[in-house]
């Protein structure tokens, strides 16, 4: 029997025992975590070199690539090395910046998701207000009202997570430091005041994708009156991916942090946790910005700049 006091480190779930099914687990997270690195670096890169991206829906997509190009180096690079090096060590520390971090972001991209949304509502249903309802300060003060909001459930759950005692060993059935895994640990009726919090956190949330679903719902209906079938295609092929995501990322997160332990089991764990931490940001620069051409053309003549800029090549020859 131990409590958190004495508790120093954590051990978190490893993928398999034997070493070539590490190894394999290692390469695999790393080229998610490299794809994700290179498709929401791109997006920030293109984004704050082009001006002509310097617009409210473009300053959103930004934050939604630093969230996410946050939040998937919180967790996979630690359960990377402990694959390479065979280890499930995390100290107590480690643990608790780790679940910090990945709560922070997480939560403040769901708002950021739900402003998106609204900004898209703006633009389709309601293009004559958009320079009012969305202007510079505007969507400064809607960014900074999704990181604050973020930081602050954040600092509530790792709180309340790490102020309960633990008697029931240090193992956790995660890759990650995860809430529900924590709570696993704890002997006391104290955990309840945490659960409190999650439901709560969970009604927030759920009024979030009530709201996008919405949104889409008025944007769908303002797609279906346009007379060009190729404009309907675009805004549907544009939307529905969007709205996946979006639902995969809410209904999963959701899932993991309110099933029942009765129907928990390890594998299950795992997959659900790999759906709501690891493929959105993974997916999201395929979805939100290569299916935009105006940002695919601003890649374009940002890479086509760099490359002219190493072979010493004049832009304007390059243009001709």
């Amino acid at each position: 029997m131990s409590n958190s006091s004495s508790t120093t480190q954590f051990l978190l779930l490893l993928f398999a025992d034997t070493r070539e099914l590490q190894l394999l687990h290692f390469w695999l997270f790393l080229g998610i975590y490299l794809a994700a690195l290179l498709g929401n670096g791109l997006i920030i890169t293109t984004i704050a070199w082009d001006q002509h991206l310097h617009t409210p829906m473009y300053f959103f997509l930004l934050n939604l690539a630093l969230l996410d190009l946050g939040s998937i180096s919180t967790t996979l690079p630690k359960s990377m090395a402990n694959s390479l090096w065979d280890t499930r060590v995390i100290s107590y520390a480690g643990c608790a910046a780790q679940l910090f971090l990945f709560v922070f972001l997480a939560s403040a991209e769901i708002y950021l998701l739900t402003i998106m949304s609204y900004d898209r509502y703006v633009a389709i249903c309601k293009p004559l207000h958009y320079g009012t309802l969305l202007g510079s300060r505007a969507c400064v003060h809607m960014a900074a009202a999704a990181w604050a909001t973020g930081f602050l459930s954040a600092l509530l759950h790792t709180a309340n997570t790490f102020s309960l005692p633990l008697c029931k060993g240090n193992a956790l059935g995660q890759f990650f430091c995860e809430i529900p895994q924590i709570l696993k640990l704890s002997c006391s009726h104290s955990y309840l005041r945490e659960l409190g919090l999650i439901v709560v956190s969970v009604l927030v949330i759920f009024g979030c994708f009530v709201f996008i679903l919405l949104s889409y719902v008025q944007i769908f209906r303002a797609v279906l009156r346009i007379p060009s079938e190729q404009g309907r295609h675009k805004a549907f092929s544009t939307c529905l991916p969007h709205l996946a995501v979006v639902s995969l990322l809410v209904s999963t997160g959701m899932f993991a942090h309110l099933k029942p332990s009765s129907i928990s089991s390890p594998s299950l764990d795992l997959v659900v946790s790999v759906l709501y931490s690891v493929v959105p940001p993974a997916v999201n620069p395929l979805i939100y910005s290569m299916r935009n051409q105006e940002l695919k053309d601003a890649l374009r003549k940002l890479m086509a700049g760099c490359f002219s800029k190493a072979l010493n090549i004049p832009c304007s020859a390059y243009h001709s």
